[in-house]
């Protein structure tokens, strides 16, 4: 039972700690529109890949970061380097006309999922900060192999909501035709937003 409630909590934690639109649900969202289902459940595949080792290392180094609270500001200093550049990107894609017939012939989009997951910063920490008060709640606790079983059910929500996305993109597309042309745009100011906001938290 209590393995069951460590994947419960990573899955609600990665669920909702990822459900308002972000850079990579709403890139899952604009591989949905762009390419089909097939490639953007690789990307959410391979983007909660990366999750579940991001939210490994945050509760298995949990002592290491706590104690050395510099290293998570270089995280977040990287973070919005990276956040800047993506900006400039995506603003280059939407200034660009994509040719649909070509655009899923370009790369694995598993990888791409990997890539972008890499990219955010911001995973460890908030992972760190969410394990640290559950354990000091009581709820989880910071040995294996109750880490293994948080960081699955992260991997696990993290899909979820990716594919929750996936799933509603086809709503938003017959909807929300703005979304649908501007895609690209929105992933870049919302890229800016991302780096404007970690560089008031630090």
């Amino acid at each position: 039972m209590i393995f069951i409630t460590h994947i419960f909590y990573g899955i609600l934690m990665a669920y909702f700690g990822l459900i308002s639109p972000g850079m990579l649900n709403m890139t899952a969202l604009k591989t949905r529109i762009n390419v089909g289902k097939t490639e953007s459940v690789k990307f959410a595949v391979g983007a909660s890949v990366v999750v579940f080792l991001q939210s490994f290392i945050a509760l298995y180094f949990a002592e290491f970061f706590v104690a050395n609270p510099a290293v998570i500001e270089k995280l977040k200093v990287a973070g919005i380097v990276v956040f800047f550049i993506l900006s400039v990107f995506f603003f280059m894609q939407a200034q660009k006309k994509i040719n649909p017939k070509d655009s899923g012939k370009k790369g694995s989009y598993f990888y791409r999922g990997m890539f972008m997951s890499s990219v955010n910063m911001l995973a460890i920490p908030f992972y760190l900060g969410m394990s640290i008060y559950l354990a000091s709640s009581n709820k989880i606790i910071i040995v294996q192999p109750y880490i293994l079983m948080f960081t699955l059910g992260a991997a696990l929500g993290s899909f979820l909501l990716f594919y929750t996305y996936i799933s509603f993109a086809k709503i938003i597309i017959e909807k929300v035709s703005f979304i649908a042309k501007n895609i690209n745009y929105i992933l870049s100011l919302l890229f800016v937003l991302l780096g404007i906001l970690t560089i008031i938290k630090l």
